[in-house]
């Protein structure tokens, strides 16, 4: 069983601004994206590197690899207009059995510890399906102007990557959407809506998806001290 990292990063990043999309702005001399990669690269779980870019960034992608070694990063696909639509590339293009793990995790989040990577893995080989999240710690409220209900905050958790699957759960659940022109926030929403279970993994607040310029000004910072 053979388990390959997809890494989407085909977004133009319009919240962050700036004139190149977020991943591929420098911290402290290093592309953001760079940080990602090497998370994977480091792990002796993943076997290749999937990442779907816009072509302009297909070269600098390419030299980053060389820079920094990336010897798992195996192709470069196109990534699409949405997040799905560059997943459902990646997907396409791999060869791989159904057995075969799937691991998908945003371009953007690049403190992912190798512990929350390995029992990711280790537990997507037992349930199939899994999906890291944490679990809520505020009070949760719904209304507009004025609160109008509370949440169980105990059933209540923030998603975040990597979303694991078997291949063949994820191209199906990918298929079945795309036929039924449903596009959702993730993959996790795809594969319930799909069928399956999908098993939940406890992630870590400093697993965090960097969106804004305050996120990027934050692991700037963090990068100091870890």
């Amino acid at each position: 069983m053979r388990t390959i990292a997809v890494i989407p990063a085909g977004g133009q990043g319009k919240r962050f601004g700036g004139e190149v999309p977020k991943q591929y702005q420098k911290i402290h001399g290093k592309e953001l994206i760079a940080y990602t990669l090497e998370i994977f690269q480091r792990s002796n779980s993943i076997d290749e590197i999937v990442v779907a870019a816009q072509p302009d960034y297909f070269g600098l992608l390419n030299e980053l690899a060389d820079k920094y070694r990336f010897t798992k990063l195996k192709s470069l696909v196109n990534g699409g207009k949405e997040r799905q639509d560059s997943v459902f590339n990646a997907i396409t293009s791999i060869k791989a059995d159904q057995e075969d793990l799937i691991a998908v995790h945003d371009a953007a989040r690049p403190l992912l510890s190798q512990a929350i990577l390995a029992e990711a893995i280790k537990q997507a080989r037992q349930f199939n399906s899994v999906l890291v999240c944490i679990k809520a710690r505020d009070t949760l409220l719904k209304g507009q102007d004025f609160v109008s209900s509370f949440l169980d905050r105990n059933e209540v958790f923030y998603a975040q990557t990597p979303q694991i699957f078997k291949y063949g759960i994820i191209r199906k659940s990918l298929e079945d959407a795309f036929l039924n022109n449903f596009y959702g926030t993730d993959e996790s929403m795809l594969v319930t809506r799909a069928g399956f279970k999908v098993k939940i993994v406890e992630g870590s607040v400093l697993n965090f998806k960097i969106t804004t310029r305050p996120d990027f000004e934050l692991f700037e910072k963090l990068c100091g001290v870890l």
